[in-house]
């Protein structure tokens, strides 16, 4: 039994179809990425699988349960990180986390667990208006996972914060996933993806244009690879990373002329243009 299975999802708002028949799965205890830019669809597929938005057709099922009739244990078993969601500013962070303790019936102590894990326990105290973006980010995480859900959804969750935040939500990621947690992430970083990401569906406009592993995906598309120069007097030259080159190449070595030569993979950034001519850092 898949975690997440996903079929023909389609959704529309007014006239604008935002997914266009989504189909998509993850496997239990495995991070899941959908790479795209803003506009993409991306948020909407994931209030479409955690059931706060019912798709216009398709199915979606988490843990072999139907979400179209889902019962309050699934919810149970899903935790979620998006925006602001489930954050009251003028609370402190351990009553952020008490709140939530009594609706999921959570023992208290995993409170301190909690905030320990996400490094906000001297914080505690604090209220959440007056967080940093990344702290309130970890507090959110924390309030994410408070209750031990299998399925976690994390949308953008390192959006706009710095990198050692950045480095230290992906660590916490990487351990809720060795403990068995299923990660469906959202995300226009190419990077993170990579990072994180078992398999990665590329969205484009409502559609999963390309999917796979992410080196995988990289490889069909080894077309692109170059190598770039770099001349003694400061030209910059591209060819392609084929015999055709060689020749050329034989003629700058034996004339002295290269400086540097650089081998260019296609990386999903280059892979996302080519095939929708936008970049996944558009809005």
């Amino acid at each position: 039994m898949k975690a997440i299975e996903i079929e023909g999802v389609r959704h529309q708002f007014g006239e604008k179809e935002v997914l266009k028949g989504i189909t998509l799965s993850a496997e239990k205890g495995e991070i899941i990425g959908l790479l795209g830019p803003s506009g993409a669809g991306k948020t909407t597929l994931i209030k479409i699988i955690t059931g706060q938005l019912i798709p216009s057709s398709g199915n979606v099922r988490l843990e072999g349960h139907d979400m179209g009739g889902a019962s309050g244990e699934v919810y149970h078993e899903i935790g979620m990180m998006m925006d602001d969601f489930g954050v009251y500013e003028r609370l402190t962070c351990y009553d952020n986390l008490k709140l939530y303790a009594d609706i999921y019936r959570v023992h208290t102590g995993r409170i301190r667990e909690v905030l320990e894990w996400v490094g906000l326990y001297e914080d505690r105290k604090c209220p959440a208006q007056k967080l940093s973006k990344g702290m309130k980010g970890r507090l959110m995480l924390a309030r994410a996972v408070l209750h031990r859900p299998r399925l976690l959804f994390l949308d953008e969750p390192t959006s706009g914060l710095d990198p050692a935040t950045t480095r230290r939500i992906h660590d916490l990621i990487r351990q809720m996933q060795q403990d068995g947690t299923t990660v469906f992430l959202t995300t226009h970083n190419m990077t993170e993806a990579e990072k994180l990401c078992k398999h990665i569906a590329l969205l484009h406009e409502g559609s999963i244009v390309e999917y796979g592993e992410p080196k995988e995906i990289c490889r069909r598309y080894n077309h692109q690879n170059k190598l770039r120069l770099l001349l003694d007097d400061g030209t910059s030259v591209r060819l392609p990373n084929t015999r055709e080159s060689a020749e050329q190449i034989k003629e700058y070595l034996q004339n002295e002329r290269i400086e540097t030569m650089h081998s260019t993979e296609p990386d999903l950034e280059s892979v996302f243009m080519e095939l929708t001519g936008r970049s996944l850092q558009d809005s």
